[in-house]
């Protein structure tokens, strides 16, 4: 009878969390297992996509801009190392109607901070991006060195890196977990039973479908939808570095330049409706897209008749306040649950691997603003 192979770590879910989690644990030399039930990124998943914004600002929250940092000095230094570039520079533009106590928290943090940053009012808006509409838009901060990650692809080297280093990735899916079940191993689909000495749960919006009693009223996922329409031919003014990426902050609308030829990204940040992750249509539908060009019309009237070229349905997985989740489960010593990405975790990737594996390692303290005590059932969001 064959030894059943022993783990220190089995990351569950090979999403931007879950891959950075197991990343850092094979740079220590840790024995890991990553597993995912599709593959890394899918098409399903909260990393799934071709393009996600790393950018500073966080209003007051020094935290979040602080793994900010952290995390694009690891991203940039993994694409070096991997020969994949992967990050593009593309600034990233914040546009306000006026400079408000947000947006003063935003300018106090990053200079607290040492990020690179400019303002700009009205005009200078006005000359520097025709392109853009600026209507009742007073206040900008541009950030010049932040940008936009291919995200699939970056996914996809992270998981490839960490093969690299020692740890082991299969495809399998782990069975939704009771409370009352044995607490040494967890069972996949296909009746395998996998043992370590910790479990990493990294499962985005399915977690609440995974673990029910501790979590199926504490994530919500949500459906958002997402256009690319093409660019004017032979005009450059909506591609980088004409074009930043950008988010007007009383609209909740956001999006990127014409990228790899892809398309000029628009999208809503406000929470769709609340989603099954494994029965959702993954087909935007026409209400959502009539809304998409109507914002295009009002702010890009350049692209007025551009058409649409590639939609994409995904989801967010929120908390009730919009921090993420890492905590030990309630009853598992062994279990940790790792999620609440939000719609803004991807860029934390690298941090929040970091940040997992110090706190399965007890190299670091944890934050309580992560705990599973501070996530309600009902959502209240503080983060954007």
């Amino acid at each position: 009878m064959p030894t059943a192979k022993s783990y220190d770590v089995v990351v569950v879910g090979a999403g931007v969390f879950g891959a950075w989690t197991a990343w850092h644990l094979s740079k220590r030399g840790k024995r890991v297992l990553l597993l995912d039930a599709y593959g890394p990124a899918h098409s399903r998943a909260s990393s799934g996509g071709e393009s996600r914004i790393i950018r500073m600002g966080y209003g007051g929250d020094e935290l979040y801009t602080r793994w900010s940092q952290r995390s694009l000095l690891q991203w940039k230094e993994l694409f070096s190392e991997t020969h994949k570039p992967l990050f593009r520079e593309t600034g990233v533009l914040w546009l306000a109607q006026r400079r408000g106590p947000r947006e003063q928290l935003t300018v106090d943090t990053l200079q607290r901070c040492g990020v690179t940053f400019e303002i700009l009012d009205y005009a200078q808006l006005a000359a520097t991006y025709p392109q853009i509409n600026t209507e009742n838009v007073d206040f900008a901060i541009f950030e010049p060195h932040s940008g936009v990650l291919l995200a699939r692809r970056a996914v996809a080297a992270v998981v490839d890196d960490a093969v690299r280093q020692g740890a082991e990735y299969r495809t399998a899916e782990i069975a939704p977990v009771h409370d009352h079940e044995a607490k040494s191993g967890f069972k996949t689909t296909s009746g395998e039973i996998i043992s370590a000495d910790h479990f990493v749960f990294a499962c985005g919006s399915w977690l609440g479908k995974v673990f029910p009693e501790v979590l199926a009223s504490r994530i919500f996922p949500t459906r958002q939808e997402v256009f690319f329409f093409a660019p004017l031919p032979g005009d450059s003014s909506f591609a980088a570095p004409a074009m930043p990426t950008w988010l007007f902050q009383e609209d909740q609308v956001y999006g990127m330049p014409d990228i790899e030829s892809r398309g000029f990204k628009v999208a809503f940040d406000q929470h769709g409706p609340i989603v099954d992750p494994d029965t959702q249509s993954r087909f935007a539908s026409p209400e959502a897209a009539e809304r998409a060009r109507d914002y295009l019309v009002r702010r890009f009237p350049a692209l007025r008749h551009s058409p649409i070229v590639e939609s994409r349905v995904c989801q967010y997985e929120n908390t009730s306040s919009g921090d993420f989740l890492v905590d030990r489960h309630p009853s598992r010593e062994n279990v940790w649950l790792v999620g609440g990405g939000s719609g803004h975790g991807f860029k934390h990737g690298p941090a929040m691997g970091e940040y997992v594996a110090g706190q399965i390692l007890g190299e670091v303290p944890a934050e309580p603003r992560f705990s599973l005590a501070s996530k309600e059932t009902v959502q209240r969001r503080a983060v954007y």
